[in-house]
């Protein structure tokens, strides 16, 4: 028995999902009883020269020809964006029709109003490929691991940002020599904004946190900051302590109080993140039944994130052979709360210009004391003839007390600068 699908948009994700439904067809048939067939792709240009082949009646560019037609059960949808995917999506699942989306974006922010209309209607919304590539994430935390309270999420999430870090790292260039060699390969968009500035990272958080946590959770309640900052010299730094600095987005949930961040971290060697690097991603997940576990694997591209949306569409088939539909559903647990600013505490990288005369450590040494900031590694180096560079890691310590430290720090005039704070994971913690 054939099933008829609608492919909204044929770029690189889309042509992905029709390579792969083509090559493994055959296979999908015998494991689900249904055929997948691809009849109708909303494309901009019907006349542009594809990496796949499509009969001419198959491309339209007019969306309704796919959303209103009665014989389409499934729509996958490749665009991209928030509008038009969002009024697309409503409509399909209006329509009576499955909905398959690899957009981050539109789920990120508009989830709850899509999975609330799909559990209305009775329709499903698969989305695995909107966090991770072809790295299963959403369905081991929607079902494998429902039986566990989730308690930490944290996590590699965003290739581009892990290929700059990595390469900064393996050659000792500087952010902005890196960020051109990415963007001439094509791991990096012309506009590296959502990437390098920890959003993309950040919607992916929400994603995921909303999942793991039962919350309903969107960019806004994650505290993020970017990668721009990092320079070769903390870079270096990272290395003589023995770590390497990482984007990590990190999500606790502590008796329904959630603490969702997005920032560059140290990573010391003995942490498994620490060994992520080019353009992969990984996930490490805390349960209070299954303990550690890490999911590792290629986030971007077009077959790898094809292999998600194809896994999706699997089970809708399956779903569909037994007539059954929102197996899973959105649970939100009213309690929870998103607590922006107050991270647990934890250690953290320091790096400071200062003036090169007596009596200035002692000075940074009171006012940490009086912050109730104990330093754990100080490294001092003499910058030049009036100035040194100093790099402390601080024992644990809490956000507020951290800032009390700071706010001293800025406005003491034998502090010429403060480049960089980030915190330091793994090791004893």
């Amino acid at each position: 028995m054939e099933v008829n699908i609608g492919l909204l948009g044929c770029g690189t994700v889309g042509s992905g999902v029709v390579e792969l439904v083509q090559k493994r067809s055959e296979m999908i048939a015998r494991l689900t009883g249904l055929e997948p067939i691809i009849t109708r792709v909303l494309v901009r240009d019907s006349h542009k020269s594809r990496p796949v082949v499509f009969k001419h009646e198959q491309l339209t560019t007019n969306a309704s020809d796919i959303l209103e037609d009665p014989e389409i059960r499934m729509v996958i949808e490749t665009i991209g964006g928030i509008e038009p995917a969002r009024t697309f999506i409503l409509q399909a699942l209006r329509a009576g029709k499955h909905v398959i989306t690899a957009n981050k974006d539109l789920i990120a922010e508009h989830g709850a109003e899509i999975l609330d209309t799909a559990e209305q209607v009775g329709m499903d919304v698969y989305y695995e490929a909107a966090v991770g590539g072809a790295i299963p994430l959403i369905r081991p935390l929607k079902e494998s691991l429902t039986a566990n309270e989730i308690t930490d999420l944290k996590g590699i999430i965003n290739g581009t940002t892990n290929y700059i870090l990595s390469k900064m790292t393996a050659t000792g260039a500087d952010f902005d020599e890196v960020l051109q060699e990415a963007q001439d390969l094509g791991y990096a968009e012309s506009n590296p904004a959502s990437d390098v500035d920890g959003l993309d990272s950040g919607r992916k958080l929400a994603i995921l946190a909303s999942i793991a946590f039962h919350a309903k959770v969107t960019l806004d309640d994650v505290d993020v900051t970017g990668i721009r900052t990092i320079s070769a010299t903390d870079v270096a730094y990272a290395h003589e302590l023995g770590a390497v600095i990482k984007l990590l987005a990190e999500g606790t949930d502590r008796d329904g109080n959630l603490s969702l961040q997005v920032r560059p971290t140290l990573v010391l060697k003995d942490h498994p993140l620490a060994h992520v690097s080019d353009a992969f991603n990984a996930l490490y997940v805390r349960g209070d039944a299954a303990g550690d576990l890490m999911f590792f694997g290629r986030g971007a591209g077009s077959l790898p994130t094809a292999s998600a949306i194809v896994g999706d569409m699997i089970e809708v088939l399956r779903n569909l052979r037994m007539d059954t539909a929102l197996r899973v559903r959105h649970l939100l647990l009213p309690h929870k709360r998103v607590r922006r600013g107050q991270g647990e505490p934890t250690r953290y990288y320091l790096r400071l210009t200062v003036r090169d005369q007596s009596g200035v450590f002692a000075q940074i040494a009171t006012i940490f004391g009086l912050a109730e900031v104990s330093m754990e590694t100080v490294l001092q180096k003499r910058s030049s003839h009036e100035t040194a560079e100093i790099v402390i890691v601080t024992h644990e310590v809490g956000q507020e007390q951290l800032n009390q430290a700071l706010t001293t720090l800025y406005a003491t005039d034998s502090v010429l600068t403060v480049h960089n704070v980030m915190p330091v994971t793994g090791g004893a913690q």
